[in-house]
């Protein structure tokens, strides 16, 4: 069975390093300044020209708290009129980049996120949402995927029936960890009765999808009280749960700073919170999807992990793989074809930019052929837990082995230790090497070295 996952302490101890998520192929490590606003605009007309369909993102970058544990891009004020002139540069965005794409191009899926989307007004709200439908092509049937990121302090039933209106029908809920205690360590309190009004109101409004967010590694958690907060959570049924790793990189992330280390739970009571949240949550019918993601039998995302359509980008898994991702908004990503490319993370440069009618776009990277490859190697390890190398050697033109005869020692050594089955024709990732698919991947990763690697969450 494809959710099937068996836990083994010491597979996890010998292979859990840090290294990428793997949302891209190559990861935003190596973009690099020599990509700009003209060669996103070929992309966008090779788009065009090939009738894509597309998925948009949105980041909105405020916040009215700050939460200790964020690595996002993120404005932290109490001051909701920076929200205007923000959402009017995103429009300058928006007219310069749909003229570029086909009137016909079908948005597929839309995504807002941040910081904190509904810092924005109902009347923002509205106005955003009629100038992306006034110049992208969004479903008015509810055939699309829609959604936004909510922090349940920050919405109520009237800013749900709101966005219900708008045409969302997913919405993720971002909650971390419901002991009091551990919120006061990051500074996000947040009630249970908060969080499950909000639940109710998209049950009742007849959303399609509710994801909820959880980290386990925070200040004073312990494996008893995150166990509690799973069970909670649990009961509330969203139809995906997300059980992130917190990644404490206090010279990455400022905020990160306000925690003391000390109270960090031990490296034991992580893998002990890790252990206990996988069997919660098989026990009450989920099935993991693969990379801290878990979903009900009938969500979409199991059924795409099961017929083989199962993709990843920059929102995480998506059955919306095939569509050219539009990035709009500060430190916002596109991937076009083959083009990846990012917007200045400053909110100031990125807004001056549009000041002046130009694209904020600032870095990025443009596939060749050895990244195309090992993209699909590194796409369908972590989707479907499997690869056939038939498809790969058909696709590229090349002798599989051959090509990686560098690393197959090294898989040859996680064949041995239990991680993955190998033979000449395929790898598939047993039960026990599932938690640890990114160890796998990291083989067929070209560009890491020690260096990087740093920049990079542990597996587990």
């Amino acid at each position: 069975m494809l959710d099937a996952i068996r836990w083994d302490t010491d597979l996890i101890r010998r292979y859990d390093q840090a290294g990428p998520r793997y949302t891209s192929y190559p990861t935003a490590v190596q973009f690099h300044d020599g990509i700009g606003s003209f060669e996103l605009l070929h992309a966008l007309r090779d788009s065009r020209k090939a009738q894509r369909p597309l998925s948009l993102y949105v980041h909105v970058p405020f916040c009215a708290n700050i939460c200790y544990y964020c690595g996002c891009n993120k404005v932290i004020t109490k001051d909701r009129g920076r929200a205007l002139p923000y959402l009017e540069r995103l429009e300058k965005e928006i007219d310069l980049i749909s003229c570029h794409l086909a009137p016909n191009q079908q948005v597929e899926q839309l995504h807002l996120g941040g910081g904190t989307p509904t810092f924005l007004s109902h009347d923002e709200l509205r106005r955003l949402m009629a100038k992306l439908r006034s110049k992208f092509n969004l479903a008015n049937d509810d055939s699309g995927d829609y959604g936004i990121e909510i922090d349940p302090r920050e919405a109520d039933w009237s800013t749900m029936g709101l966005l219900r209106e708008l045409g969302f029908n997913r919405v993720s809920l971002g909650v971390q960890d419901l002991d009091p205690e551990v919120q006061r360590a990051v500074n996000r309190l947040q009630s249970l009765d908060e969080t499950r009004a909000i639940v109710d109101a998209a049950r009742t409004l007849q959303f399609r999808s509710i994801n909820i967010d959880l980290i386990y590694g925070l200040p004073k958690q312990t494996p008893e009280s995150f166990a509690r907060t799973v069970d909670a959570i649990i009961a509330l049924q969203p139809d995906r749960l997300s059980v992130f790793n917190y990644a404490h990189l206090p010279e990455r992330f400022l905020p990160q700073r306000r925690i003391n280390s000390d109270d960090l739970p031990l490296p034991a009571d992580k893998l002990a919170m890790l252990q206990n949240s996988i069997e919660q949550l098989t026990a009450a019918g989920y099935r993991y999807i693969g990379m801290d993601h878990f979903a009900l039998p009938d969500d979409e995302l199991a059924s795409a992990q099961e017929d083989g359509t199962l993709q990843r980008n920059f929102q995480g898994y998506t059955t919306h793989g095939h569509c050219d991702l539009i990035g709009l908004g500060v430190s916002s990503i596109s991937q076009i074809g083959d083009l990846y490319c990012q917007n200045s993370s400053d909110i100031a440069i990125y807004q001056q930019s549009l000041d002046n009618e130009q694209l904020a776009t600032c870095r990025g990277l443009l596939c060749n052929e050895d990244d195309r490859l090992r993209r699909a190697v590194i796409q369908q390890l972590i989707c479907e837990f499997r690869l056939d190398f038939a498809a790969i050697e058909a696709s590229f033109s090349i002798a599989f082995a051959d090509y990686f005869a560098v690393v197959w020692p090294q898989l040859e050594q996680m064949a041995k230790d239990g991680l993955i089955d190998l033979d000449a024709h395929s790898i598939d990732i047993r039960p026990a090497g599932r938690l640890l698919v990114r160890s796998v991947c990291m083989l067929f990763d070209r560009y890491l070295s020690a260096m990087t690697t740093q920049r990079f969450s542990r597996v587990i």
